[in-house]
């Protein structure tokens, strides 16, 4: 778990966890993984908003406000703070990318494949 933790804010990994940061970066739920980790550094601040004195519907518009600009530049920039993580696990450069238009080209040929089957008959080809 704190391990995990450590990740999640950056922390590079062992070698020998090389092939589940690049699942991580490359599944098919990367991008809620990535909101997850964020998560990890966003909880704490809205906490500390939410701790400062002062009426409650104040704290609370403090907290939402931090959480949506947290979570706006976090997912602005999710596919290059996932690219760097990679690199700094030691893979090249755009290897996230790479995997995953490779992993969505060979899910798009399959359903063409299979609509091609469905609604072509073998003269149309």
């Amino acid at each position: 778990m704190l391990r995990w933790i450590g990740y999640a804010v950056g922390v590079r990994l062992p070698v020998r966890y090389n092939e589940w940061a690049r699942y991580d970066a490359t599944s098919k739920h990367w991008r809620a993984r990535y909101v997850l980790q964020r998560s990890v550094g966003i909880v704490p601040l809205c906490a500390v908003w939410l701790l400062m004195p002062g009426p409650i519907s104040l704290r609370l518009l403090a907290v939402l406000m931090a959480a949506l600009v947290a979570y706006f530049y976090s997912c602005a920039y999710m596919e290059e703070s996932v690219e760097h993580r990679l690199g700094r696990q030691g893979f090249p450069h755009n290897t996230g990318r790479r995997l995953r238009a490779e992993a969505a080209e060979a899910a798009n040929a399959e359903v063409t494949a299979r609509y091609l089957a469905r609604y072509r008959t073998p003269s149309e080809g």
